[in-house]
């Protein structure tokens, strides 16, 4: 834990000593939000599913030591509520879900009851209870209708998707449009928001299907990769710049109740870069493997893209790395996590810190 307040950045300030709740705290994205708030000294609880990988960054890192951790389906509402009534917290980040495009087609139900019915279940327990002032809402970049247009998509175009995976979350915005709009209000008044963020890496992500531990486990392994379409450009970023994202969104939901509604959280438009350029950043900065390009049996959009112009300019949200830097913390984690895997948690740590350092630096 962090001891000095005044090594606080102003958006930490307002969250340390909070009681937050993370849904899928278990997961890659939340077990480093989990690790941060712990970081700051926030008061963590988490509702999720067993973690669906093995290795799994919650395991490994021992994210559950410094939190209250609950295993529990967001799909039952009636567990949903006893715990967010046990919890009390005033913050909710809500990122529980289903995140696999590959998986959705295999069972589109699941998608769609976890990330419909399970965010509606979210987010019908905290606005009935007590104290509860702000959720944070995860979706994702691919809740927009494909217009294949070459420039990022804004917060005001229109929302859609044809795969299950990116319909579910699509329809999970005009859920969370709906409580916002006209379910808080008869409730606690929660404030809501949604945040779209592009393609998350970093350490500690063995989902299946996914350029970057699929790479890990062949450069480990020895053996070759099969890529799907290395010419599909995508917003790829570090994962900690999303949690960074999502903790300044909390900070401003809590203090200042015209926060708009939803917000892009993606790289600048120079680092959307195609798989091929994120496959050889990686071959370069670890070793070459055999590559085979087939393609996938379900359709993908070819050029996906934020534009994070709000998020930048009205929440000052400036990560202080690039897509580059982004590459080196995703290989130095996995390089040093497989050669000391006791060490996982202090590897997690520390990057987290170093992120940190850049943006007190940044901020003078």
């Amino acid at each position: 834990m962090i001891e000095r307040e005044e090594s606080l950045l102003p958006f930490e300030s307002e969250l340390a000593g909070r009681r937050v709740l993370i849904t899928g705290h278990t997961g890659f994205t939340g077990g480093w939000l989990a690790l941060w708030l712990q970081a700051i000294g926030s008061e963590v609880a988490g509702l999720a599913l067993e973690p669906a990988t093995t290795p799994n960054l919650f395991s490994a890192a021992e994210v559950g030591e410094g939190m209250k951790s609950i295993i529990g389906d967001i799909r039952d509402f009636q567990r949903v509520k006893e715990v967010v009534s046990a919890v009390r917290p005033e913050v909710i980040f809500h990122l529980a879900a289903q995140p696999l495009v590959s998986r959705a087609f295999e069972d589109p139900l699941d998608s769609f009851s976890t990330n419909v019915m399970g965010t509606a279940n979210v987010l019908e327990a905290a606005r009935s209870v007590p104290g509860v002032k702000a959720v944070v809402c995860i979706t994702t970049d691919k809740v927009y209708a494909d217009q294949a247009w070459h420039w990022g998509y804004r917060e005001g175009d229109p929302l859609g998707g044809k795969d299950p995976y990116s319909a579910s979350k699509a329809c999970t915005e005009f859920v969370a449009a709906s409580y916002r709009a006209t379910l808080s209000a008869r409730g606690n008044g929660v404030q809501i928001a949604t945040a779209r963020g592009g393609n998350i890496i970093g350490g500690g992500d063995w989902s299946d299907n996914r350029i970057v531990p699929d790479f890990v486990r062949a450069a480990i392994g020895g053996f070759g990769l099969t890529i799907r379409n290395p010419g599909a450009v995508r917003p790829w970023q570090h994962v900690l710049a999303l949690v960074h994202g999502y903790l300044v969104l909390a900070r401003h939901l809590l203090t200042d109740p015209k926060t708009d509604a939803n917000w892009n959280f993606g790289p600048r438009s120079d680092e959307a870069k195609p798989v091929q350029a994120l496959l050889d950043a990686l071959q370069a900065r670890w070793q070459a493997i055999p590559v085979e390009v087939t393609p996938g049996s379900f359709p993908e959009t070819h050029f996906l893209h934020l534009d994070s112009t709000k998020a930048r300019n009205v929440l000052r949200w400036q990560p202080p790395i690039d897509f580059d830097r982004t590459i080196d913390l995703t290989v130095d984690w996995y390089r040093r996590q497989a050669a000391a895997p006791e060490r996982t948690r202090d590897i997690t740590l520390e990057q987290i810190a170093n992120y940190r350092e850049g943006l007190l630096r940044a901020n003078g």
